[in-house]
């Protein structure tokens, strides 16, 4: 039988253009693969994957580079990067978009605003829109219509068949529907290559937008307000709030509202009415601006980085709030953080089992954030981080799949709670050898797998 030839476009070590694309948003855990190769249509998807089985070389799948530990990469291995195939086709008639899976979000809003239409999604551009759809998605629209994933019609993807095949199946409420449900926050990588998403898309034009600063001096007046408002406020308005280190003193919260300017600084006399805030912004654009308003430059550029995060199912008491505030004060940098989603409205009314995204209860997601500049200075950076996770968690429960942390040792249950027992029924219905597994995927019952113990592949 003749051998699978790779197709697409190549990259190994030996090219010049190798280190730009071998490295992902997170310079840290660097990874060296053996062969990069960029798929331009499905047919080179199924290629690669033949390729790698047939050769029994290790692999991953990459669109975005935003996997924050770095799952997408893999020494010596394989790497099968879709990013290249981006198209974009809207029909304005049915009010769907079918997007291929290498479009990170920038290009998705602005070819959607073309058609005075959008999707909910998250607010960095170079974010890949399949990885971020996959694990949920949360956004500046969240409230208002759901997670991206609650606006998923049918997805394409490339599977795993026979001993070495690759074929391309769909999956939607009818048709393979317990692959389309797990799709539905269970995470990038776990089931197969997704090449394609089918979304319905809402029409959009003009938004509101605020932003208001604080100072220090008002950390425990400003969260407490912030959470006991954000959640349940007009579901037209989805918000964030970032606190800072001690040493920037600055916390700033922003939102997006889908009403008018006047109405939004109405809604807003929660916020502005509480401490001293040190500016207050509150205006109406179209809303390809709000998109660009809330684009994060630094969150778009490679660096040395740890994540983490948890939902708040309800408010934290004073006690909390003050460990969050005391982790801020001893930050080993300027570049560290606790930055917050408001949860609930459209988000909030699916059952948790109704999809594979377990937290519908959770009112705030809540994410930790470490950047620095030097190597020697990752290991006080990460342990910042554990240990805030740790102080913070008899308040907080699991945490979101996009935002992955080796460091969590029960992974199955932070990210997915009660739904992994059946992600792992899909998972051994649609990929039985576990020819798609990295460190914390999803593993099919024939494995060995025992929960809390890892993966025997890790």
């Amino acid at each position: 039988m003749e051998k699978t030839k790779l197709t697409g476009r190549v990259v190994t070590p030996g090219d010049s253009e190798y280190e730009q694309a071998r490295i992902n948003n997170n310079l840290s855990f660097p990874k060296f693969p053996k062969i990069i190769v960029f798929c331009q249509n499905t047919k080179d998807v199924q290629n690669a994957l033949k390729w790698a089985r047939e050769n029994h070389i290790p692999f991953r799948v990459r669109s975005g580079r935003h996997s924050y530990e770095n799952f997408s990469l893999v020494n010596g291995g394989l790497i099968i990067d879709v990013s290249e195939m981006d198209r974009i086709k809207v029909n304005r008639e049915k009010m769907i978009a079918k997007i291929e899976a290498g479009a990170n979000l920038g290009k998705v809003y602005n070819k959607l605003w073309e058609y005075g239409t959008t999707i909910p999604a998250g607010t960095e551009s170079s974010v890949g829109l399949v990885g971020l759809t996959l694990g949920g998605g949360i956004g500046m629209l969240t409230r208002l219509f759901g997670l991206t994933c609650d606006n998923l019609i049918e997805i394409e993807m490339v599977r795993a068949s026979g001993s070495k095949g690759a074929e391309l199946i769909k999956a939607n409420k009818n048709h393979n529907s317990d692959l389309f449900w797990a799709c539905c926050g269970g995470g990038g990588g776990n089931f197969g290559i997704v090449t394609s998403f089918t979304f319905k898309v809402h029409p959009i034009s003009r938004v509101s937008v605020f932003s208001i600063t604080w100072g220090w001096e008002d950390f425990e007046a400003v969260f407490n307000a912030w959470q006991n408002w954000a959640p349940h406020t007009d579901d037209r308005l989805t918000s964030e709030i970032e606190f800072k280190s001690k040493e920037v003193n600055q916390i700033i919260a922003q939102g997006e509202f889908v009403g008018t300017s006047s109405r939004l600084k109405q809604l807003l006399q929660p916020l502005t009415t509480t401490g001293s805030p040190t500016s207050v912004l509150i205006k109406e654009v179209p809303y390809i601006e709000a998109v660009r308003f809330f684009d994060d430059p630094s969150g778009n550029q490679s660096a040395h980085r740890k994540r983490s995060g948890s939902f708040l199912n309800k408010p934290f008491p004073k006690k909390a709030i003050l460990t969050m505030k005391q982790f801020l004060e001893k930050a080993p940098n300027e570049n560290s953080g606790i930055w917050h989603q408001s949860l609930g409205g459209a988000a909030g009314k699916v059952e948790p089992k109704k999809t594979a995204f377990y937290y519908r209860d959770a009112i705030i997601a809540q994410e930790y954030l470490a950047t620095w500049n030097n190597p020697e200075e990752e290991r006080e950076n990460i342990r910042w981080i554990k240990e805030l996770r740790s102080a913070l968690s008899p308040y907080t429960t699991g945490d979101y799949v996009n935002w992955p942390d080796r460091q969590i040792k029960d992974w199955p249950t932070a990210y997915y709670g009660e739904n992994f027992k059946r992600l792992r029924e899909v998972k051994t219905a649609y990929d039985p050898f576990n020819t798609f597994k990295f460190p914390q995927s999803i593993p099919p019952y024939n494995s060995g797998f025992k929960k809390n113990r890892g993966a025997p592949f890790l």
